[in-house]
């Protein structure tokens, strides 16, 4: 079966393009701590054997730049760098990889008074001199606050979508031309809305799909399997990252798990979807990244899946969040949700947050929260 594609433009991310006229492209992001540069290239090459066409690297710090300049030493894999709040620090990590990924939501971290138009616009000079693509990475749980104002909870896709269309008409204003967009939610079908209704006001700019904090497989697969199955079938998509949940020696099933839904969407074997998470209990948690300051997160992720079948038929989400960086605002929306330190666990109600206990207490205390709302009929099953 031959897919039908958006008439996206080619961007080049260094030695593939991604756009209409390429395949998808499949993607993955290393897990291990970027400045652990034996570890971190074994991953590239890791993710390379099995299939990636591009290896993303997290940098937060000067010595995580200067930890990427050496793995760039050692591996040709095409890299992509995922920039944190520190936007200056594209200056150090440009030189050594192919394409740059900001969030939008994240300029406003430093530099305060500075508008944001004048940070994209250094980002976009840097990556230009050093011959970098661009991802626009916008994520439902760090939108640009002034968006997210604006619209206020009932709404979080419009605050995404006027986010990226913006950083979009400013590259286009300043000639660069060379970037990819992403959209993310944790909830597949506000994945394939916001994505659709990107494409059908920027058909031109190429899609990098996922759902972000997907979980551990087989939910995460399955959730986003749904995503791309309504998004690839009717053109929407250039390149994807599965995200999941796994210990760092089984990173490569995220590779593993994109090249077999494109190849069972190809062949027309997809899933029916309609019902996904209506009715029933929901837990999404992050991918293992290198932001994850304490792997114990991986296990507990696991634990709480467990722990928490009893309640499979509550309509309640359980948000298991590895890091600081995400983890605060992608709990907001959940029921419960838990975002993971060094040392103690963060335990939230929506918004409200119920204090940090140390990881071997967190599942007994989560237990507690969890019957509290069943008590208090929240989720209940229809019947």
């Amino acid at each position: 079966m031959e897919l039908p594609r958006n008439p996206t433009r080619s961007v080049r991310i260094g030695k593939i393009h991604v756009g209409h006229d390429w395949p998808i492209a499949v993607q993955s992001m290393t897990a291990t701590h970027t400045q652990d540069i034996v570890a971190t290239v074994g991953q590239v090459r890791d993710l390379e054997q099995a299939g990636a066409d591009v290896v993303r690297i997290a940098v937060d710090s000067l010595k995580d730049a200067e930890a990427l300049a050496e793995i760039r030493k050692q591996t040709s894999a095409n890299l992509s760098v995922d920039l944190q709040e520190n936007y200056r620090l594209v200056t150090q990590v440009a030189p050594s990889v192919d394409k740059v990924r900001y969030n939008p939501g994240h300029l406003y971290h430093h530099e305060r008074e500075k508008p944001w138009q004048d940070k994209v616009k250094f980002i976009a000079d840097v990556c230009a001199a050093n011959d970098c693509a661009i991802r626009i990475g916008v994520n439902c749980g760090s939108v640009d606050p002034a968006k997210a104002e604006k619209y206020g909870d009932k709404d979080s896709i419009t605050p995404m979508l006027e986010s990226a269309w913006e950083h979009c008409e400013l590259l286009d204003s300043l000639g660069f031309t060379r970037y990819v967009v992403s959209l993310k939610d944790s909830d597949p079908q506000k994945v394939i809305e916001v994505n659709q209704r990107f494409a059908e006001h920027r058909p031109d700019v190429p899609l990098h799909l996922g759902v972000t904090e997907a979980g551990l497989p087989p939910d995460g697969i399955i959730k986003t399997r749904i995503a791309f199955e309504q998004l690839i079938s009717k053109g929407v998509g250039d390149t994807i990252r599965v995200s999941l949940t796994v210990p760092n020696p089984r990173k490569s099933e995220e590779i593993d798990a994109g090249r077999r839904i494109l190849s069972d969407i190809a062949a027309g074997r997809v899933r029916s979807f309609v019902d996904f998470g209506l009715d029933t209990l929901n837990i999404i948690s992050c991918p293992s990244c290198s932001r994850v300051e304490n792997q114990a997160f991986i296990e507990l992720a696991q634990q709480v899946k467990e722990m928490t079948a009893y309640a499979r038929d509550h309509a309640l989400t359980i948000a298991v969040m590895g890091c600081r960086v995400n983890g605060p605002g992608e709990t907001d929306d959940a029921d419960l949700g838990l975002w993971c330190g060094p040392n103690f666990v963060n335990l939230k109600k929506g918004s409200l947050e119920l204090g940090a206990f140390p990881y071997d207490q967190i599942l007994g205390r989560l237990q507690q929260e969890l019957d509290a709302l069943i008590a208090a009929g929240v989720g209940s099953p229809v019947h």
